[in-house]
C-alpha cells in the first residue's frame, strides 16, 4: 500500500480487531499534545529565524553533545540525508576519552539536555567547550546546572519544550534548529497535516498497531531487517523511542536492529529457522544512483550479475528474503521508500511517534516517562559523593 507519494507499506499479512485501536487513535489526534503539535506546520519554535541567520555560515563544523534523545534524532536526520549537507557535525554522545580530540577549528557548539542536569552532558560540556567559543544551549526554562553554565559563558540559550521529552522531540527544537543550521529545510519536515487526513495512511497504522499489540501479547522481540546503512541511525532512534516508551509494567518489545546484506551470513539462520517469537520490519530505500558492476571482470558462471547495480542486487535479496518469511509464515511488513528527503524523513517520524504513543494508549502504558531509568541517575549521584 503507498502510504505517499515516498512510501510503501506493504503491512503485516494477518489482520486484527481494529476497533478499539482506532477510536484511541481520534482520541489522541484530539487532545491537546505537544508532541503531535512538534510534528505539525503550526509548532511556534523558542528561537527566531535570526539566530538562525547569526550563526548559519560561521562555522563549518557542528558539535552536537547530548544524550539519548537529545542527539538520536538529530543523528538519524543528518545519516539519512547527509548527500545535500556540506557542513560536517560531530556527535559527543557517551563518555569517552577525548585526548586530542579536544579541538575543533571554526566549531559551533550546540549543547542539549531537557533537564539541564545530565551528567554524561555536563561531563562531556565541562571537557570541550570554554568562553572563547561559540555555544548554544537548549535547555528547560529552569534552573539547572547547564542553563547556569550557559548564562556564565554568554551563550544563546534556546528553551526546551517541558511537554516533549527526548526521543519524542526530533520535529522540536532539538531537531529542528540544527536542521536548520546545516541548510536543511525545516517546514518540509512537517508532514503530519496532510498526513492525518490520508485514509490510507492511517488505515496502515491503525492495522500494524493492532498487530504489534498482538505481537507485545505473545512476548515477541521485533527486529528491523534494514537494507540502508545511512538508515542504521533512524532506527537507532525508533529503537529509544519504543524501547523506553513501552517497557513497563512488564510489558513492551525489545527492538533490534539487524544490518543487511551482513546479517544473512550470520543472524538470518536464526531469523528463519529459530524459536518463532520475532515479527519483523524490512526497510529500503529506492536508490536512483548505485554503483554499477564491471561487466568485463565478471566470470561466466554469474552472467546474471551483468549490467546489474549494487542497489538492484540488495534489492533483490530482499524480495528473496521476504519470499523465504512468506513461505515459513513469519510475521513481517515491509516499508520500501522511494525518495530520500526531508518530506520522508518527517512521514516515518510521524509514522513511528504515532504507532508508538498509540501502542501505549491501547495497552494502558504511559508511553512519556521512564520512571525506573531516573533510579539509575540517583545512584550514580550517590556513588560519585562516595568516590
Amino acid at each position: 500500500m503507498i502510504i505517499s507519494k515516498n512510501i510503501f507499506l506493504k503491512n503485516f499479512k494477518n489482520k486484527r480487531n481494529t476497533k478499539n485501536v482506532y477510536k484511541d487513535l481520534l482520541k489522541i489526534l484530539s487532545s491537546k499534545n505537544e508532541i503531535l503539535n512538534s510534528l505539525s506546520i503550526q509548532y511556534n519554535y523558542s528561537y527566531s529565524n535570526k539566530l538562525i541567520v547569526k550563526f548559519k555560515k560561521n562555522f563549518s563544523s557542528l558539535r552536537i553533545i547530548g544524550m539519548g534523545g537529545s542527539t538520536n534524532g538529530m543523528k538519524a536526520i543528518y545519516s539519512f540525508l547527509k548527500y545535500k549537507i556540506a557542513k560536517k557535525i560531530l556527535f559527543v554522545d557517551n563518555l569517552v576519552n577525548f585526548q586530542k580530540n579536544k579541538k575543533a577549528k571554526n566549531c559551533l557548539n550546540l549543547i542539549i539536555s531537557k533537564s539541564g542536569n545530565t551528567l554524561e552532558t555536563i561531563s562531556n560540556t565541562n571537557l570541550l567547550i570554554n568562553r572563547g567559543q561559540k555555544n548554544i544551549f537548549i535547555t528547560d526554562k529552569k534552573d539547572s546546572y547547564l542553563r547556569k553554565l550557559a548564562m556564565e559563558l554568554r551563550s544563546e540559550i534556546i528553551d526546551h519544550n517541558n511537554f516533549i521529552g527526548g526521543r519524542y522531540s526530533v520535529l522540536s527544537e532539538v531537531g529542528m534548529l540544527p536542521s536548520s543550521l546545516i541548510g536543511l529545510q525545516e517546514k518540509k519536515f512537517k508532514q503530519f497535516n496532510s498526513l492525518v487526513k490520508n485514509k490510507k495512511f492511517i488505515n496502515s497504522l491503525v492495522l500494524n498497531t493492532a498487530s504489534i499489540i498482538y505481537f507485545i501479547k505473545k512476548k515477541f522481540n521485533s527486529i528491523i531487517i534494514n537494507y540502508d546503512e545511512n538508515s542504521d541511525d533512524l532506527f537507532r532512534w525508533y529503537q529509544q523511542l519504543v524501547a523506553e516508551s513501552l517497557g513497563k509494567k512488564q510489558k513492551g518489545i525489545l527492538p533490534v536492529i539487524s544490518s543487511m546484506p551482513k546479517d544473512n551470513h550470520s543472524l538470518m539462520q536464526l531469523y528463519l529457522d529459530g524459536p518463532k517469537n520475532n515479527f519483523f520490519t524490512f526497510f529500503n530505500i529506492k536508490e536512483n544512483k548505485s554503483d554499477r558492476l564491471i561487466n568485463n571482470r565478471l566470470l561466466k558462471s554469474h552472467y546474471y550479475l551483468k549490467n546489474k547495480n549494487l542497489n538492484q542486487v540488495l534489492e533483490s535479496q530482499k524480495k528473496a528474503t521476504e519470499k523465504v518469511f512468506k513461505d515459513k509464515r513469519i510475521p513481517f511488513r515491509s516499508f520500501q521508500v522511494f525518495k530520500r528527503s526531508e518530506e520522508t524523513l518527517g512521514e516515518l517520524f510521524s509514522f513511528f511517534i504515532l504507532e508508538t504513543i498509540l501502542i501505549g494508549k491501547v495497552m494502558k502504558i504511559d508511553p512519556y516517562n521512564q520512571p525506573s531509568v531516573e533510579l539509575i541517575k540517583e545512584n550514580t549521584k550517590k556513588n560519585l559523593k562516595n568516590f
